[in-house]
């Protein structure tokens, strides 16, 4: 089975995520999806293979060399986002000779254009997989599951690469923030490890966001409005008002780069309750608590004028990993070197986001990420080149074969 053959396959098992169940993982697609996946590994002769109550599933490739070497591991996550629909997911691949592509003309006409995505003009010439145009596609990250799969599959095909022992791992729950909840680092046993769940080919991360959830609660009090004079308390329009506190210029859609953001993510709101909720990011530590320290006095503030009115909650949701990966910089140089030998330039950035990797960096295995060649995640639009997708399939196979080599000719010099 090729990489995408594995991708195709994959998306076909329902596996949107759920903040609402209180359970891990949050939805039984993502159990069935494991299963699979054990089931598949086995099949290609994986060793140590476990899959727990919580779905995450581990397998090794042993080594195949007389010599000890770092153990390396691969990580991709088994949701999908809870933004839309991942059910019934009926990708295609097409042909791509420029201008719009027709992902759905029943009903309604939904069209992937390079008028809205101009980055598709880099893949005129080559194969795309896309949406049926109703629900997302879900490489975000079964497209990091087919690279990694794939790879172990091609590693035990040709035994005349060399390499050490690799773990792999998948987990439940990513895309709400939980995909290392349960995760047992000692179990897996890695020196060090790369999830590989990112996006345009070439992408290497080490930075990703600090990120934090802030929910900003008002309690109104209502009297008919006939007669409210001196009595009323809109907490509707409370909220509002601390809304319009917050700088405008920091929002996402106003940002880039290294630049953090309040986001408004929920509001609800009538006279007597109503509340906000925001996600808060930065790449600075600094400006990260800063930011929630803004919040907070703004909350004051809101009080000032209305005592008792307005209160919040607030939690860390990760850190940036860059704080972990820049003492083990060698293990970034190595992913880069991997993708110059495949032929892909490599496009070292920070990640506008988070992954798994960036908690399991502060739980003790330093995790860069990779990419895995795919654009427009979370929506109807998602696409993935196949040309991209094997290249993130290569990488991997080309870095366990890296480390084997040095170590191996290191060895050999002394």
């Amino acid at each position: 089975m090729t990489v995408v053959e594995r991708l195709l396959k994959y998306v076909t098992y329902g596996t949107q995520s759920s903040e609402e169940t209180g359970v891990t993982p949050s939805t039984p697609g993502q159990r069935t999806f494991a299963e699979a996946l054990v089931k598949e590994l086995r099949e290609l002769g994986m060793d140590d293979i476990s899959i727990d109550d919580h779905s995450y599933v581990m397998a090794t490739l042993p080594s195949n060399v007389d010599a000890e070497l770092p153990v390396v591991g691969f990580i991709s996550h088994l949701d999908t986002s809870p933004d839309m629909s991942g059910d019934g997911v009926k990708p295609r691949v097409v042909a791509y000779r420029g201008g719009d592509i027709v992902l759905k003309n029943e009903g309604q006409h939904i069209v992937l254009s390079p008028s809205m995505f101009p980055e598709m003009g880099n893949y005129v010439g080559e194969d795309l997989i896309v949406t049926g145009g109703t629900t997302l596609l879900g490489a975000d990250d079964k497209a990091g599951i087919a690279a990694i799969v794939s790879a172990m599959a091609y590693l035990k095909a040709h035994p005349e690469i060399k390499h050490g022992t690799v773990r792999v791992g998948f987990t439940p729950d990513e895309e709400i923030g939980q995909g290392a909840d349960h995760f047992d680092v000692r179990k897996f046993g890695c020196d060090w490890a790369y999830t590989v769940d990112g996006g345009a080919v070439g992408e290497l991360e080490y930075e990703n966001f600090n990120a934090a959830v802030a929910k900003i609660m008002f309690k109104g009090l209502n009297v008919h409005p006939g007669t409210a004079k001196g009595k009323m308390v809109n907490a509707a329009h409370l909220a509002i008002q601390f809304a319009s506190w917050l700088p405008a210029r920091e929002r996402p859609e106003h940002t880039e780069g290294y630049e953090g953001f309040f986001h408004l993510i929920g509001m609800e709101g009538e006279v007597e309750n109503a509340s906000l909720t925001y996600i808060i990011r930065d790449h600075s530590r600094q400006l990260f608590e800063e930011k929630k320290h803004l919040l907070e006095e703004l909350v004051k503030r809101s009080n000032e004028i209305c005592p008792g009115s307005t209160s919040i909650e607030m939690r860390d949701q990760y850190y940036n990993m860059r704080e972990v990966v820049e003492s083990n910089m060698s293990i970034v140089d190595l992913a880069s070197e991997a993708m110059e030998a495949v032929g892909v330039k490599p496009l070292i950035q920070p990640i506008r986001g988070g992954t798994d990797g960036a908690r399991l960096s502060f739980m003790g295995l330093p995790c860069p990420n990779l990419f895995t060649g795919g654009h427009n995640f979370h929506g109807r639009y998602e696409y993935i080149p196949v040309r991209s997708l094997q290249k993130s399939m290569e990488t991997v196979v080309k870095i366990v074969e890296l480390i084997a080599n040095k170590q191996i000719h290191n060895k050999s010099k002394s």
